[in-house]
């Protein structure tokens, strides 16, 4: 009998509690209220895309203007000047863009090459001076250019070497170094050590062992540091102003003619390199995205 008092006491509880939760009043969610924060990020976000797209903007138009002297106001449409680039005073833009294109990719291998090597030294070995070469490194990158523009030329003067394409190569290569050390230098340091041991391990020699892991392995680190170091070196304007002399390079000649406003066939030009670089980093991201799903899938 007390088994069934107990057990009819918890019915009559269970029944209670249930009456008093359908007595209480439903609470609705109330909406999330938008605050600030909500939308000033995201404004900011597309004025700052607008400010900076509107220049591109401007410089792909304007390759399309039908324009005679001045590339100042719009004339009309045309197509002549992407199918007539290099006719411009006797191909002097093409010239320039060549020049441009010959000292970017010189600076580059150079600078790839030796800023590899340095940046394996700086991580993989231990050496005199090591602190102060790293510590060296950083000073052309945060050196004004202005001041290494001019302490270069003034070196070149001094030395009694005449200023031409030779001398922008060796300011460039000097000025992109750094970048090139600091890019792969932090690919190196990620490296596992044990993976260059066990081809060691496998009785590989250390030429073959950076042939065919080592070397694989930092692959990444040196084509960016590369696309970087190009990239630097194309757009220069200040350093090679300062040592350039006579030569003409894109940069060079599109500020000398922004005074009387810059020819459509430059614009052509630029619009076709930033093009050009769109479809690379597109290029890009689609390949990585393929092969992680292509690896997800393996796994």
């Amino acid at each position: 009998m007390s088994g069934e008092v107990q057990a009819g006491a918890a019915l009559s509880g269970l029944a209670e509690s249930e009456q008093q939760e359908a007595r209480r009043p439903v609470r609705r969610p109330r909406g999330r209220r938008i605050g600030l924060g909500d939308w000033l990020l995201p404004a900011y976000t597309i004025i700052a895309f607008v400010f900076l797209l509107i220049p591109i903007a401007y410089t792909f138009v304007f390759s399309f203007n039908d324009s005679i002297k001045s590339n100042i106001s719009w004339r009309g449409f045309t197509l002549d000047k992407w199918l007539n680039v290099c006719r411009v005073e006797g191909g002097a833009v093409c010239e320039a863009f060549g020049n441009s294109v010959v000292i970017g990719v010189t600076a580059t291998v150079i600078a790839t090459a030796l800023g590899t090597m340095i940046a394996i030294a700086l991580v993989r070995y231990r050496f005199r001076a090591r602190s102060a070469i790293s510590l060296l490194l950083f000073l052309p990158m945060a050196t004004p250019e202005v001041v290494l523009g001019a302490g270069l030329a003034a070196q070149f003067l001094a030395v009694g070497v005449p200023k031409d394409m030779t001398t922008i190569i060796l300011a460039h290569t000097m000025f992109c170094i750094s970048f090139v050390v600091v890019t792969v230098k932090a690919r190196v340091a990620s490296l596992d050590p044990a993976l260059e041991e066990a081809g060691r391990d496998l009785y590989a020699s250390p030429a073959q062992v950076f042939r065919r892991i080592t070397f694989p392995l930092l692959t990444p680190g040196i084509l960016a540091a590369a696309l970087l170091s190009f990239a630097l070196s194309f757009d220069d304007f200040i350093i090679m102003n300062f040592n350039s002399g006579s030569t003409s390079t894109f940069p060079k000649y599109v500020y000398i003619s922004a005074s009387r406003g810059i020819p459509a066939e430059a614009n052509v030009i630029a619009s076709a390199v930033f093009l050009l670089a769109l479809v690379l980093v597109i290029g890009a991201q689609v390949s990585r995205a393929a092969r992680a799903k292509r690896l997800a899938k393996l796994g």
